[in-house]
């Protein structure tokens, strides 16, 4: 099959040159027009549940709220974690699915759990709302809103109903979270004197206001002809015609409106849940998430595009600032690193061809292959519904020197072939389309199979699940691909333009001086080599040692860490404390980042936004800090930043990256490397346990940012009603809850219209009335005759404490101790905290604790690695097998195998490197790679045994005839690994640099070996055995 389309392309050649450039146009308009992003989709199937409890306590929101709807979602199908997080007046339940599902099926399963459950919700609840569907990567953009002279309220007001609308009408965003300003709403605030003073009571003024700003619908008129709607405008916005209703008459028949009990203004929305500020500077910010399958850099532009024509509608002292956060920014720098390193590998490539041939044409077909191998998996990958991402442009860069391989071979099998047909008579010189097409047939085996070999090797990686498996799959997909279409334009295009190119009659082929003293030099030394079997196979053995002693040295870990561009800090403080407060060690910590000079801006949020899932307590402050690296590295300025924030007391501080943050997220519900999570019913001893556990670890080398969780008891105000004093007063408990509910906390009781905004309208007592407990103890509240008594004679009111906030996993309470990696590998590190937990801590009954973060993830990949390796050598084994109908062939072939294995492992341990998942990828694709070279040397000893030349001479003529391509296609291999394995620490490296950093070093190492190892193996172990009959033989056809 293989010769005959061989035979067909030759004999089409204007067809197949036709069809490359086809296929050449078609794949730059894909390119243009393929969806770019970061990552590909990492996101695991999730479903986000928030319910709105307002002046709940936390154990009210966690029994009335979210164990309803736990109970309800838990026996979910597909369902593998349920996670939850109860605080004051805020429920978040996240549903976390299998990776396979579809969560448009997930969130259609959640939404039919929650309708089982809505008539169980209390009274005043929110309804259970599902967040929007977005992506782990969604947050693409900030926007910081400061002013000099507008207020924080017109601010607040313009972000939200003149920025937000406009930016949630655009396709593909998802959500627009607006934190910082002050929310406006209009207000009646009671005052209790003058309430008593008109016998007004709390429910009268209650039924007044009730939707007192709601116009009325009176059906329609018919007269004249004419239809004429009937309304009652009863919408305002003036507050002194809202202060003009009557509440009530006084028995002498005079009204009481709104304005002699109450005043009528608008007003901050109280309580105040989040504060926003930029660069130092109080403001509002926008948080805008993408939804999935939307570009990022096309969402992007049209933002810009948009809040460029915004700017002009905004009073003329507000400044918008759009750098504070850019995802594009990390997808340019990492886009144009690994383009970069694709053409700085293609210039490897070009050097090495042309060196070692001397002949532009022979280079020139080589490097065709390597633009119209891209194109046509950049065109699959399309077809396939995959982007362009740093994932797939690395496998692209680390398959750009395996691509010309074939080709290298095919053209310096067909250079030779011409060559030595030049060299014959005229009467025996054969035609030029004969001699390719016999040249190409004689390594399309080895072509062939190797390219089975390397996808093969790579197999592994498809059967990694989770995070991994999401990121990496992509990568094998471009390599494979990219590899396979290598193949198919060695089989086609090439032997065509070697047609074209070097089938020319004045053509000289001869080749280069210094190739011909390197095949003398390397005879010589081979010839001396083949002698010394034992000290060969010795030489192997010790070899293997060191690399297995090697191997175990190193650390290991996950993934690379990132260089997102900006870091995201979390300075928490004890819970209880006001925001106000917590605002100023806020600001505090800003000024601190502020003078780091990498440091351009900060964007601050404090507390939280409403119907956000990403609830903060009013103790916690978290902030995007962006920085451009100077002369600094990254860990020196992530060093500065930690000790700059360490002198602020009585704080815990996390810092991690945008993106890498939320990577830990949502492997183990905590923003950091490691989570030790401990389980219970008790609160208080969660607490103490956990600190126990800090304790004990503190000192563990390499850990960073260790943080036991702030589930800590804050200060409560308890309102206990003694009912037989409810009863003497004939006050219902209906009527007792109300008061405290709308006197203490405010009740909306409509909406009011202001030129389309629409701002609540809610009752509350006047804020000086509630301004210490003392005051709270002398409200007045309506008895069942009318009469007025203190708060306090018909209640207890005591100060307790009580949970600032309420973790759940899998329907148990837990407490979460963190902690970052930071100068050591994680799998060390994970190590010593267990044996220091296991050691010191010794756990109630009832009380139980697991490991979850990266490690966990690393664990399971590498099982799944390391098992499947082996059966892809098993499979590799096969293959060889199937080409040379010979075991020990085989065999000598996998040789190879240890002695890449050695490189891979010397560079880790040179360069101070750890064992990755993608370093182990790394080791996997070489056993593919490593091989193509073996092949080649065997299939030709094969062919020239079959011509009767003895062993020794057979081994020495091979290896001579296969020397040039062996280091052409290895060299170009390895040196096109350069770009990438020096660029460890570039945006977009970090994932393909420890692949081509393992890849790079043992090409080099089996290269270099296998010239010597092989041929030696193969004269003393495999030459005294009858030559095996093979079907798959490269002299005849598939």
């Amino acid at each position: 099959m293989l010769n005959k389309i061989i035979a067909f392309s030759l004999r089409n050649r204007a067809l197949v040159l036709l069809a490359t450039l086809i296929l050449i146009i078609g794949g730059c308009w894909t390119a243009k027009h393929m969806e770019v992003d970061v990552f590909p989709d990492l996101n695991a199937p999730t479903v986000v549940i928030m319910t709105e409890a307002k002046g709940m306590a936390a154990e009210e929101v966690e029994r009335l709220v979210t164990f309803p709807i736990e109970t309800a979602v838990n026996g979910a199908t597909d369902v593998r974690r349920v996670r939850s997080s109860s605080t004051m007046g805020f429920s978040v339940v996240w549903v976390e699915f299998d990776w396979d599902t579809d969560i448009y099926r997930d969130r259609q399963i959640v939404s039919e759990k929650l309708s089982t459950i809505a008539d169980a919700m209390p009274e005043g609840v929110g309804t259970p709302t599902l967040g929007p569907q977005s992506s782990i990567l969604g947050e693409v953009l900030f926007i910081g809103l400061t002013a000099d002279s507008t207020s924080q309220t017109d601010l607040r007001t313009l972000a939200d109903w003149t920025i937000r609308p406009q930016l949630l009408s655009m396709g593909g965003v998802a959500q627009v979270t607006v934190m910082g300003g002050n929310i406006m709403e209009y207000q009646v605030q009671l005052h209790p004197e003058r309430m008593r003073h008109y016998g007004v009571g709390l429910s009268e003024v209650l039924d007044a206001t009730q939707a007192m700003t709601r116009n009325a619908t009176g059906g329609v008129l018919y007269e004249y002809g004419n239809e004429y709607i009937l309304r009652g405008l009863l919408s305002t916005s003036d507050a002194d015609e809202m202060s003009q209703s009557v509440v009530k008459l006084t028995p002498q028949g005079r009204p009481v409106v709104l304005a002699d009990v109450a005043d009528v203004r608008p007003a901050v929305k109280s309580p105040r849940m989040g504060l926003a500020s930029i660069s130092g500077k109080p403001g509002v910010l926008l948080t805008i998430t993408k939804q999935p399958s939307v570009g990022t850099l096309e969402l992007t532009e049209r933002l810009d595009t948009a809040i460029a024509t915004l700017k002009s509608s905004l009073p003329a002292d507000v400044k918008v600032n759009t750098e504070l956060y850019r995802q594009q920014k990390f997808i340019d720098a990492s886009i144009s690193n690994i383009r970069k390193s694709l053409v700085e590998g293609g210039i490897f490539v070009v050097l090495v061809l042309f060196i070692f041939l001397m002949n532009g044409r022979t280079t020139l077909i080589s490097l065709a292959t390597i633009p119209l191998s891209l194109l046509i998996t950049v065109i699959v990958l399309k077809l396939m519904g995959l982007t362009i991402n740093t994932m797939s442009i690395g496998g692209m860069a680390i398959a750009i020197g395996s691509l010309v391989d074939d080709a290298i071979v095919d053209v310096e099998n067909v250079f030779k072939r011409l060559r030595q047909n030049r060299e014959k008579s005229l009467t025996e010189r054969r035609p030029v389309l004969d001699v390719v097409h016999d040249a190409s047939c004689e390594v399309r085996m080895p072509i062939l199979n190797s390219t089975l070999i390397i996808v093969v090797s790579f197999i592994p990686l498809f059967f990694l699940s989770g995070l991994e498996g999401r990121m990496l799959i992509s990568l094998g997909v471009a390599f494979i691909v990219s590899l396979f279409a290598s193949t198919v334009v060695a089989l086609t295009l090439t032997p065509v333009l070697c047609s074209y190119l070097l089938g020319r009659k004045t053509d000289r082929h001869n080749e280069p001086r210094f190739v011909l003293r390197m095949k003398t030099a390397y005879a010589a030394l081979l010839a001396r080599m083949l002698r010394h079997v034992r000290p060969v196979i010795a030489g192997i053995v010790v070899l293997l040692a060191f690399t297995i002693g090697g191997f175990m040295l190193l650390g290991r870990s996950f993934l690379p860490p990132f260089n997102e561009g900006s870091f995201t800090v979390n300075v928490s403080s004890l819970p209880g404390i006001s925001l106000d407060e917590s605002d100023s060690i806020g600001r505090r910590a800003e000024k601190l980042l502020l003078t780091i000079p990498e440091v351009t801006d900060v964007a601050r949020k404090t507390g939280r936004a409403e119907l956000d899932e990403h609830a903060l307590g009013a103790n916690t402050s978290e902030m995007e800090v962006p920085f451009t690296l100077g002369k600094r590295t990254k860990d020196e300025v992530l060093a500065d930043v930690r000790s700059k924030l360490a002198t602020i007391p009585g704080v815990n501080v996390e810092i991690g990256q945008p993106i890498s943050h939320r990577i830990d997220a949502m492997l183990s519900g905590t923003r950091a490397n490691i989570a030790i999570k401990i389980f219970g019913p008790d609160l208080v001893r969660l607490h103490t346990i956990a600190n126990q556990i800090k304790e004990a670890v503190e000192d563990v080398e390499g850990l960073a940012d260790l943080n036991v969780e702030q589930q800590v008891e804050r200060p409560q105000l308890t309102i206990r009603p003694r009912r037989v004093m409810l009863a003497q007063y004939g006050i219902t408990l209906p009527q007792f809850a109300q008061f405290v509910n709308v006197a203490l906390g405010g009740e909306t009781v409509s909406q009011v219209n202001e030129g389309g905004r629409t701002f609540d309208l809610t009752v509350r007592l006047n804020q000086e009335a509630m301004n210490s407990i003392d005051h709270i103890r002398g409200l007045l509240i309506d008895t069942g005759d009318g009469r007025k008594v203190p708060l306090s004679q018909v209640a207890n009111i005591t100060s307790t404490a009580g949970p600032n906030t309420i973790n759940r996993e899998n329907a148990q309470r837990k407490i979460v101790v963190s902690a970052n990696v930071s100068g050591r590998d994680l799998r060390s590190v994970v190590g010593d905290i267990q044996k220091r937990v296991s050691e010191k801590i010794h756990l109630p009954q009832d009380y139980h604790l697991s490991y979850g973060g990266q490690f966990e993830s690393e664990q399971k990949a590498s099982r799944t690695l390391l098992l499947l390796s082996f059966v892809s050598i098993a499979v590799i084994l096969l293959l060889l097998f199937m080409q040379f109908r010979s075991w020990r062939q085989s065999v000598v072939v996998l040789l190879n195998l240890p002695l890449a294995l050695s490189g891979g492992v010397a560079i880790l341990v040179v360069g101070g490197s750890e064992i990755s998942i993608p370093a182990i990828i790394g080791f996997i694709s070489l056993f593919g790679i490593a091989t193509r070279g073996g092949m080649l040397l065997v299939d030709r000893y094969n062919e020239l045994r079959k011509t009767g030349m003895p062993p020794r001479e057979c081994v020495l003529r091979g290896s001579a005839d296969r020397l040039l391509p062996i280091l052409m296609t290895s060299l170009a291999s390895a040196l096109a690994l350069i770009p990438l394995a020096v660029g460890h620490d570039l945006p977009g490296n970090e994932i393909q640099s420890p692949m081509a950093q393992v890849m790079l070093g043992g090409l080099l190492t089996s290269t270099l070996l296998n010239l010597i190892v092989i041929p030696t193996i193969y004269l003393h172990h495999c030459c005294h055995t009858k030559q095996p009959s093979n079907p798959l033989s490269s002299h005849e056809t598939t």
